[in-house]
């Protein structure tokens, strides 16, 4: 047994976790996938990255597993695995059991946060706004304690001042209510001078960003992603929150592994606004599915979501349907934070105008993959493309832990998907630090 296996099986104290079927193919769904071939891979590379994937389902912490993965285009994994709902470490043991399938929505948490980025650079494209434009100019009222200066760029990277809000923004009775948001938006101090901090915005970044595509077009960002991205590209989810209809059809969500340990859980509930069980629970609530937060409750699977990044990676087309310039995905996908410390996190990151960047020797989407950008979400959604690569890929997870031994199964994962060989066409990414010192011979 190797180190990592050893270590993957330490157990914890008062750690929740889901049963495991015995039968793993009884709730597995297999999609369209084109031979290894088509995608310049090998049966045994798809394999070994699904057997990763099965292992770490097999951990617990996950009621439902989905993973989509495209290379030079090709849908080389389509899967699923699990169960989408009555499964869950909480639910007792003859609770109706519903087997996850290729069709069920996720909820994507921060991951909403890449798509709303998308959208406010579509809107940039269309010149309905700019980035470099004060929020003020859009939201008068946000014009109070030193915000005026702080621009829709300011957001988008992470530099506005304003990391966090009051908790009252997680008030379910709030969404529907764009107005009362704005006042608390309006009352909100920012914390440190715009554009100087890299500080996380969990949570406001989103409200803002869809307050000024509202005020900017007279329609909710909703209505905008439907128009703009979702309805060219032929998506049934990829919406902020579902139809009344559609609630019981998302993932359930579970509150899995060990408890989490002072200080990392006063960390997340400064930056999340709650704990994580009240996060599972809020995100849970009808009211939260079917409304409108534009940085945590964009609903989607893995097949649209990966299908999104692999429009981005094709600089902006998809299955002969334009959807963005390239110069727009450009725009989003550039360097604009090299490994700052990010004062909400405290840890550094690489961030585009609205996405995270991979990195070397490794980064957030795993070992050598400093061209690559995307966003997480939480705990273990992953979602990014790399054009080194050719690669797009989209990883759901039902399940809600933050520290435990799974974290060795997932970097397995992320480590497999990253085996893949570089396109030998791909140019070599190097980063402006080191550009810097070539030239100068350092």
């Amino acid at each position: 047994m190797g180190l990592l296996e050893l270590v993957s099986r330490v157990p914890f104290p008062y750690f929740a976790r889901c049963p495991i079927p015995t039968d793993l193919e009884a709730v597995t769904a297999v999609g369209h996938e084109a031979p290894p071939r088509e995608g310049r891979t090998t049966r045994a590379a798809v394999d070994r990255i699904w057997a990763a994937a099965e292992a770490l389902y097999r951990t617990g912490v996950h009621p439902a597993i989905q993973l989509c993965i495209r290379r030079h285009g090709a849908p080389i994994l389509h899967r699923a695995i699990g169960h989408a709902s009555g499964n869950a470490p909480d639910d007792p043991p003859d609770a109706p059991k519903r087997v996850i399938d290729l069709d069920t929505p996720f909820t994507l948490y921060s991951a909403s946060k890449a798509v709303t980025a998308l959208v406010v650079h579509k809107l940039d494209e269309r010149r309905a706004l700019h980035l470099e434009d004060r929020v003020a100019e859009y939201v008068p009222e946000f014009d109070r304690h030193g915000k005026r200066w702080i621009t829709i760029r300011h957001v988008l990277e992470h530099r506005s001042g304003l990391p966090n809000l009051p908790p009252e923004v997680m008030d379910l009775e709030l969404i529907g209510h764009p107005e009362k948001v704005v006042e608390i938006l309006a009352r909100a101090t920012r914390a440190s001078r715009p554009g100087r901090l890299v500080q996380y915005h969990a949570v406001s970044g989103g409200f803002v960003l869809a307050e000024v595509v509202r005020r900017a077009t007279g329609d909710d960002i909703r209505t905008v992603l439907d128009r703009e991205i979702a309805r060219p590209l032929g998506f049934r989810w990829m919406r902020y929150g579902v139809r009344p209809e559609d609630v019981p059809l998302v993932a359930r969500d579970a509150v899995t592994g060990p408890p989490v340990p002072p200080p990392l859980s006063t960390l997340l509930r400064r930056a999340l606004g709650a704990s994580i069980p009240e996060v599972v629970r809020i995100a849970s609530d009808p009211r939260f599915l079917t409304g409108i937060v534009p940085s945590a409750n964009v609903v989607s699977n893995a097949w649209e979501l990966c299908a999104f990044f692999e429009c981005l990676l094709r600089e902006g087309e998809l299955g002969g349907v334009r959807v963005f310039e390239p110069r727009t995905i450009r725009h989003a996908t550039n360097e604009q934070s090299y490994r700052e410390i990010d004062l909400t996190l405290f840890v550094p990151l690489r961030y585009g105008s609205g996405l995270m960047l991979g990195d070397r020797p490794i980064g957030i989407f795993g070992p050598d993959t400093p061209r690559a950008f995307g966003h997480l979400g939480f705990t273990n959604i992953w979602a990014w493309a790399d054009p080194a690569r050719q690669l797009s890929v989209a990883l759901l997870t039902s399940g809600k832990p933050v520290v435990s031994t799974h974290v060795v199964r997932l970097l397995q994962l992320l480590f497999e998907i990253d085996a893949l060989p570089k396109s030998p066409v791909s140019r070599e990414y190097v980063p402006p630090v080191a550009r810097r010192q070539k030239r100068r011979g350092g």
